[in-house]
């Protein structure tokens, strides 16, 4: 691919995307367009949200930056590299935690360790400092069953910074919690993130969250999914979600997502009675 054709990278950007766009099975009868023209930068140490109806490729753009699917149109980067594979620079934690269920929790914290081929009491040593970090330093030698879902997610948490990376990637993480359960993991994400110095981008429908998390709110568009706007959340951190103006940016992004959920609705439905 010519690399001309795109603005340059900087080595200053934790992740740059250039015009990146992903047809699924392309080529094939089963083709559809995911992503088109995505452009944006994320700055060392930003939080960035995604925000978007159902089915608009926000998921798919983390398994782009991820290295996990390649793009089919565009280029990515991160801190000046180009993104062609899978690396420890980058975590990505999914909607499902996906611990294995036959070890215990410092052996799921250190598994990436340990395919590496660290010694026991590296992978061990490593596997405490996270747990500290994320709160479940007592929950070391239990296995996944005797957590409950929000210590499980403090978990996976806890398996991505083991690998010390540079960017988190998450996908709707919190989704199958409860309201309260919620909440508080949202301020224990934050917490870890500042000490932690990465970049995280984070997958979300929920406009409560995307307030209470950003530095910016990235809104896509339906079907292919396109940035429609980018929002800058100026609000101080703890933020009080009662504030006038948390509304008013509640609001706001109401207002940016109804014409697009809309739109979703209406291609969803075409497509089930086609």
């Amino acid at each position: 691919m010519d690399s001309s054709r795109f603005r340059p990278f900087s080595s200053a950007d934790a992740v740059a995307c250039r015009r990146v766009g992903k047809t699924w099975a392309e080529g094939t009868v089963r083709a559809h367009e995911a992503l088109r023209d995505i452009d944006l930068d994320i700055a060392p140490g930003e939080f960035v949200v995604l925000l978007g109806p159902s089915g608009c490729g926000k998921s798919t753009l983390l398994y782009l930056v991820a290295g996990l699917e390649a793009q089919t149109d565009g280029l990515i980067a991160s801190f000046g590299d180009p993104v062609e594979k899978p690396s420890p620079d980058r975590s990505l934690i999914f909607q499902e935690t996906s611990l294995f269920p036959w070890l215990t929790v410092w052996q799921n914290v250190s598994f990436g360790l340990s395919i590496r081929g660290a010694p026991e009491a590296e992978r061990r040593a490593v596997a405490t400092e996270a747990l500290a970090r994320v709160g479940l330093s007592a929950a070391i030698d239990k296995r996944p069953d005797e957590l409950s879902g929000g210590m499980r997610q403090r978990v996976a948490v806890a398996r991505a910074l083991a690998m010390r990376p540079k960017v988190l990637l998450m996908d709707e993480p919190f989704a199958a919690l409860d309201v309260q359960t919620r909440a508080k993991m949202q301020d224990f994400l934050l917490d870890v993130w500042r000490d932690s110095g990465a970049s995280v981008l984070f997958v979300t429908h929920h406009i409560d969250e995307a307030v209470a998390l950003a530095d910016r709110v990235v809104v896509f568009t339906a079907r292919p999914g396109r940035i429609k706007s980018i929002l800058p959340i100026g609000l101080p951190r703890p933020r009080d979600p009662f504030s006038p103006e948390a509304e008013a940016l509640r609001r706001q992004l109401t207002a940016e997502l109804k014409a697009e959920v809309d739109r979703a609705f209406a291609e969803q439905e075409a497509l089930a009675t086609a």
